[in-house]
C-alpha cells in the first residue's frame, strides 16, 4: 500500500497536491492524519467519493510499501500517522512542500522543498511533464484539476500573496486547460474585502432581505453610500457565501451632484440619484443580464450588473427581485434523481456477507430494512472495512450500521437534498414513501446533476463539435426519424409513464444519432430500457410495455423472454415500420460468477443498466418522456470519446468477465474509424496475458462467452467488408488466442486467408469474368511470392481494379466453370482460422465455437484428406485420374487443403476447380437404358469410363461415345 500523507487540519494545499500525487502514481491512497480546515471539510462532505481517501484507523501498517508526505516536513504536523515512518520496511519516504524556512526531522528518501507559492505546483510541474513527454497523454478528472487549482488559489490568495511565483500562475493556466471548475473554485475560496467593504458588509447583513421559493434562497438589499465604492463585486461574492443564499442583488445608491454629500439617504423617496446593482445567482434557468437589460445592464446568465439614474432605488430593486423570482424553475426533486430499486440487507447478515454484495454490485453502501421491510439503518463501505479490518467478518451488520439516520421523501427538491448531506456529511440519502423504501439519492446522484445543470447553462456545442447539447437531443431524434417511428417511441413513454416508469432509448441508437451526418437515421434495431417497478407479475415491466404496445400494433410479433425481463417487438417488411426490431428491456444490473461466464441478471437502476455496457459509447441513454424529455444521460464521458473518436471500456475487469469485449471493441474501431483507448487496449492485453480464459475452461469445463457469443462476433467481423483490417487489428493485440491459445495471425496463415479470399472472389460474376478468373488463377497458383512484404491488398494497381469489379457482384457466375460453394463466406474463413491449428484442436475448437456439424466433421477429416492427397496428387498424370481422386472430396475441403498445400498441388486443385469440375460424361444413364443396358451397378463403372476417355481426349462426339461404349461394353 502506498499512502500519502495530509497534515493535521488539511487545508486545500494538502488535499490538492495529494491527489495529484494519487495520478502520478496509480493505487496511491490519501490519508488525512488529523482533521482538516473548515472549508475543505464542507468540500469533502460533497466531493469525498471522488478522491482515493482513507480511514487512518483502516491502514494496516505491515501492509505499507511507501510514505509521501505533502505540505509538511515536520513529524510533529502528522500526528499518531507520524509512528509509521519507523517502520523498518518502508521502500521509500518523500516529502513534497514549499515551506524552506521550516526545521525538518523526516529523515526522507526523496525531497522536493522549494520556494513556491503552493505545494500543489510542484506535482503539477510533475504533470504538466509527463503530460507533454507521453506519447499518449491522459487529461486529468475535472474533480483532480480543480481539488488542485483550489490548493494552489487558496496558498497564493489567488495569486495575490507575496509568496506567489510565475510557476503557480503557470500551474493554474495549465490546470484550467484540464477543466478545473471555476464554479467550484469561486465557491470554496474566499477573497479579502476591504475595510470599506468590510463596513458595508456588516450593513447588507443587518437589513438583508430574503425570501425562499421551490427550495431556493433569494435575497436582496440597498444600500447607500456617499459616492461609488469599488469592489461591489467581490462584497456580493461574500455576501453570498456567508448567508448561503441561492441568489443575490445588491443595490448601492449614491448622490452625484457636487453639493449633495449627504451619506443618510432615504431610499423610501425619490432623489436625484445614481443607482448600480451587482446580481449573483447559483440557480439555473435565471438570466440576470436578460433580467438587467431594460435598465442598460447586462453581463453573463448568472454575474450582471446596472448602473442607472434618476430612479426609485427601492422600488427598482424590489421590482427587480419579484422578476427575478419568476425565473426560478422548479427544481428536480429525489423521485427524479434516486436510484431504484434499493439494494438491501437484513440487520443479521454479517459483515463478511455484506462485503461480497458490496463486491458484487459495485456499491459504497447498503441499505438495512427488518423483516418488515422497513429501514432500519445503512451501512456504508468505510465501516465494512473497519470491522473485516478487526476480524468481525462474522459480525452481523446491526452492531456496525448507522440507525440515527436523515431520510427524504420523493417530492424533496434538490437544494434540500444537497444541504442535508454537506450539513451532515451523509453520502445518501434513502427516500421513504409511506414508510417504504423506494429509492436512494447519493452524493454522485447529486453532483452528476450539477453537473448537468452546469453543461446546459454554459451549452455543450462550444465544447461538442460533433455532438449535440443535451436540449437538442429529442428535437434531434424526432427529426430523423419517420413520423411513425417517434408515434410509436412517444406511444411508448406514455405508457410507461401512467405507471410510474421512466423510459429511456439507449445504446446503439443514441451513439449512431449523435454520430449521424444525414438528415434521416435509418433505424432497424432499437433498444429500450424501462426503469420501474412493475407490480402484477415477476416478468418485469420491460415485458409488461412490450405487451401493452403489442395491443396496439397487433401487427408485429412478440417475443419474450422472461429470464432477462426482456421483450422484444418485430416488424418485418411492414408499410410504416419496414424490418424493425424493438427490444424492451426492464433496467438491470449483472453480476458474471467467473471470468467468461454468462451474467447473472437482476432489475435495477438506469445507471447499472448502463454501467453493465461494453463501452462509453454505448452507454449513452436519451429519456422519453416527462418530466425532462430529451434529457441525455452521459454518466461515463461517452459523449466525450465520441467526440474524441476513442473506444473506452467502462472499467478494468470488463474484458476478463467477458472476452467478447475484445472482439467488439475492435469492430466499433475499424467500423467507425476510432481509435481503442490506450488504457483500454492495455486492459485488453493483460486479460489475454493473463491466461484467465484457459484456466477456466480447465476448472470448469467450459467458458460461454468463448462459444457461441465468440462465433457471433467473429461472424460480425468476417462477414463485414472491414474483415482484414479488422483482422490485423486483431492478431496484433494478439486476441485470436481467445480462440486457441496457440492461434496467431503470422505471414502463412495471412497468406492463406488472402488467397481464400481472392478463390472466393473468383465465383462472383462481372463482364470479362473469364479473364479475371486467368488472373485470379494466376495469383492462387504463384501468388504467395506476390504477397510476401507487401500492404494488405498485397497486388498491383491493375490487379486490384480488377478486382474490385469482382466484388461489386455478389452471386455467382452464369455458367461459371468454378463450383458454387454453398458455405457463408464468413464461415469459410472461421475454418481457414481452425485449420491452421494442430490438427489434434480443430474438432474440439470448431465444436466449442458450436460451428454445424460438417463444418467440425471437415476440420476433423482435414489432416487426412491433406496427407492423401500429398500421397496421391503427384501420381495423377492423366486429367482423368485428377477427376477420380479430386471428386471425392467436398468443395471446402479442398480449398482448404489447397491453402495448405505446396504450389504444385495448389496447381492441380486449382485446374480441377476451373477446369475439369464441371465436365460431364457425354452420354447419361436414360442414354444407356436407350441403347439396351440394363440399369445396375455397373451404369456407373460406365459412365465413369466415359468421363475419363472424355477428360483425357479419346472420345469426341456422341457417336465416338457409343462406339466406345460397344468395345468396352458389347452387348449379348
Amino acid at each position: 500500500m502506498d499512502l500519502v500523507l495530509c497534515h493535521t487540519t488539511a487545508d486545500f494545499d494538502a488535499l490538492g497536491a495529494a491527489v495529484g500525487l494519487c495520478v502520478l502514481r496509480p493505487g496511491s491512497r490519501i490519508v488525512l492524519t488529523g482533521g482538516c480546515h473548515p472549508t475543505v471539510r464542507d468540500f469533502l462532505a460533497l466531493h469525498r467519493d471522488e478522491y482515493p481517501l482513507i480511514e487512518r484507523r483502516s491502514v494496516n501498517p505491515q501492509q505499507i510499501r511507501s510514505i509521501t508526505i505533502v505540505d509538511a516536513s515536520g513529524r510533529d504536523r502528522l500526528g499518531k500517522a507520524a509512528e509509521w515512518l519507523d517502520l523498518p520496511h518502508l521502500n521509500e519516504i518523500a516529502v513534497f512542500d514549499h515551506h524552506k524556512e521550516a526545521p525538518s526531522d523526516i529523515r526522507a528518501t526523496v525531497s522536493q522543498i522549494e520556494a513556491v507559492g503552493a505545494t500543489t505546483t510542484l506535482i503539477v510541474e510533475k504533470l504538466k511533464n509527463q503530460a507533454e513527454n507521453s506519447d499518449t497523454p491522459s487529461r486529468l478528472l475535472p474533480s483532480e484539476a480543480t481539488v488542485m487549482a483550489l490548493g494552489i488559489h487558496v496558498d497564493t490568495g489567488s495569486l495575490t500573496f507575496e509568496g506567489a511565483t510565475a510557476r503557480d500562475a503557470i500551474a493554474l493556466a495549465w490546470l484550467m486547460e484540464q477543466g478545473a471548475s471555476l464554479r467550484v473554485i469561486a465557491e470554496y475560496v474566499e477573497p479579502g474585502l476591504s475595510p470599506q467593504l468590510q463596513d458595508l458588509l456588516r450593513e447588507a447583513l443587518n437589513n438583508l432581505r430574503s425570501e425562499t421559493l421551490h427550495g431556493y434562497s433569494i435575497a436582496w438589499v440597498l444600500l447607500s453610500t456617499e459616492s461609488y465604492v469599488p469592489g461591489l463585486s467581490s462584497l456580493a461574492s461574500r455576501l453570498l457565501d456567508l448567508t448561503e443564499t441561492d441568489a443575490l442583488l445588491l443595490g448601492n445608491v449614491y448622490k452625484f451632484g457636487e453639493n449633495e454629500n449627504n451619506r443618510n439617504i432615504d431610499p423610501e423617496s425619490p432623489v436625484s440619484n445614481r443607482l448600480t446593482i451587482i446580481g449573483r445567482s447559483r440557480i439555473e434557468g435565471t438570466n440576470l443580464s436578460e433580467l438587467f437589460k431594460p435598465f442598460g445592464g447586462g453581463g453573463h446568465a448568472r454575474a450582471a450588473s446596472l448602473a442607472t439614474r434618476d430612479v426609485d432605488p427601492l422600488l427598482t430593486l424590489n421590482q427587480l427581485a419579484d422578476q427575478l423570482k419568476t425565473q426560478i424553475p422548479h427544481p428536480p426533486t429525489a423521485r427524479e434523481l434516486m436510484s431504484s430499486p434499493v439494494r438491501s440487507i437484513r440487520p443479521e447478515t454479517s459483515v463478511g456477507e455484506a462485503h461480497r454484495i458490496l463486491l458484487r454490485y459495485g456499491h459504497s453502501g447498503l441499505c438495512v430494512v427488518d423483516a418488515g421491510d422497513r429501514l432500519a439503518g445503512i451501512i456504508s463501505r468505510r465501516d465494512i472495512d473497519i470491522a473485516l479490518h478487526h476480524g468481525f467478518s462474522h459480525a452481523p451488520v446491526k452492531g456496525y450500521m448507522t440507525w440515527q439516520l436523515k431520510t427524504i421523501a420523493p417530492d424533496t427538491l434538490l437544494p434540500e437534498i444537497e444541504s442535508l448531506m454537506v450539513t451532515y456529511d451523509i453520502g445518501r440519502l434513502p427516500v421513504l414513501e409511506n414508510g417504504q423504501l423506494v429509492g436512494i439519492v447519493t452524493r454522485t446522484d447529486v453532483l452528476r446533476e450539477l453537473h448537468q445543470q452546469k453543461a446546459r447553462d454554459r451549452g455543450s456545442s462550444a465544447e461538442f463539435s460533433n455532438c449535440p447539447v443535451p436540449e437538442s437531443v429529442e428535437q434531434l431524434l424526432r427529426s430523423r426519424i419517420s413520423p411513425e417511428l417517434w408515434q410509436l417511441l412517444s406511444i411508448a413513454a406514455n405508457i410507461a409513464q401512467n405507471r410510474g416508469w421512466q423510459l429511456y432509448i439507449v445504446g446503439g441508437a443514441v451513439r449512431d444519432l449523435l454520430l449521424a451526418t444525414d438528415d434521416t437515421l435509418a433505424l432497424t434495431d432499437i433498444d429500450l430500457v424501462v426503469d420501474g417497478k412493475c407490480g402484477s407479475d415477476d416478468s418485469g415491466a420491460g415485458v409488461e410495455l412490450a405487451s401493452s404496445l403489442q395491443k396496439l400494433y397487433p401487427e408485429s410479433r412478440l417475443d419474450v423472454h422472461g429470464q432477462f425481463q426482456t421483450a422484444a417487438l418485430l416488424w418485418h417488411k411492414d408499410s410504416a415500420f419496414g424490418s424493425l426490431w424493438v427490444d424492451i428491456a426492464t433496467a438491470r444490473t449483472e453480476f458474471y460468477p467467473y471470468p467468461a461466464a454468462n451474467p447473472e441478471v437482476e432489475a435495477s437502476s438506469i445507471r447499472q443498466d448502463l454501467y453493465r455496457r461494453d463501452f462509453t459509447i454505448n452507454a449513452l441513454a436519451v429519456r422519453l418522456g416527462v418530466p425532462r424529455s430529451g434529457e441525455l444521460l452521459d454518466f461515463f464521458c461517452g459523449l466525450l470519446d465520441l467526440e474524441s473518436k476513442q473506444i473506452r471500456v467502462l472499467h478494468a475487469n470488463s474484458f476478463i468477465e467477458d472476452p467478447t469485449r475484445i472482439y467488439r471493441a475492435v469492430r466499433f474501431a475499424v467500423r467507425l474509424g476510432f481509435e481503442i483507448e490506450p488504457q483500454t487496449e492495455g486492459y485488453i492485453r493483460h486479460a489475454l496475458a493473463s491466461g484467465i480464459y484457459y484456466r477456466i475452461q480447465g476448472e470448469n469445463g467450459r467458458a460461454p462467452a468463448l462459444e457461441t457469443r465468440l462465433k457471433s462476433e467473429l461472424k460480425y467481423i468476417l462477414q463485414a467488408p472491414y474483415w482484414k483490417v479488422a483482422l490485423q487489428m486483431l492478431g496484433d493485440l494478439q486476441a485470436l488466442r481467445c480462440i486457441h491459445p496457440s492461434l496467431e495471425l503470422d505471414r502463412e496463415l495471412w497468406r492463406q486467408l488472402r488467397l481464400l479470399d481472392r478463390c472466393l472472389n473468383g465465383r462472383r460474376k462481372k463482364e470479362g469474368t473469364t479473364r479475371i478468373l486467368t488472373r485470379i488463377h494466376g495469383l492462387m497458383i504463384d501468388g504467395e511470392s506476390r504477397v510476401r512484404g507487401k500492404k494488405e491488398e498485397g497486388i498491383g494497381k491493375k490487379e486490384e481494379k480488377e478486382k474490385a469489379t469482382i466484388l461489386k457482384a455478389q452471386s455467382p457466375i452464369p455458367n461459371s466453370p468454378f463450383p458454387i460453394i454453398n458455405i457463408p463466406d464468413w464461415q469459410m474463413r472461421l475454418e481457414v482460422l481452425i485449420a491452421y491449428l494442430a490438427p489434434e484442436y480443430r474438432g474440439k475448437v470448431a465444436a466449442n465455437l458450436q460451428l454445424p456439424a460438417d463444418s467440425i466433421k471437415r476440420l476433423q477429416l482435414l489432416e487426412a484428406g491433406k496427407n492423401e492427397l500429398a500421397e496421391k496428387l503427384p501420381k495423377c498424370e492423366l486429367p482423368s485420374q485428377l477427376v477420380l481422386l479430386l471428386r471425392n472430396y467436398e468443395l471446402p475441403v479442398l480449398i482448404a487443403i489447397a491453402l495448405q498445400s505446396p504450389r504444385s498441388a495448389r496447381r492441380q486443385i486449382w485446374e480441377y476447380l476451373t477446369k475439369w469440375a464441371n465436365v460431364e460424361p457425354p452420354l447419361n444413364g436414360n442414354d444407356l437404358k436407350a441403347l439396351g443396358y440394363k440399369p445396375g451397378p455397373g451404369f456407373k463403372r460406365m459412365l465413369d469410363d466415359l468421363l475419363a476417355a472424355k477428360l483425357d481426349g479419346d472420345l469426341g462426339d456422341r457417336a465416338a461415345a457409343i462406339s466406345f461404349l460397344a468395345q468396352r461394353y458389347p452387348q449379348a
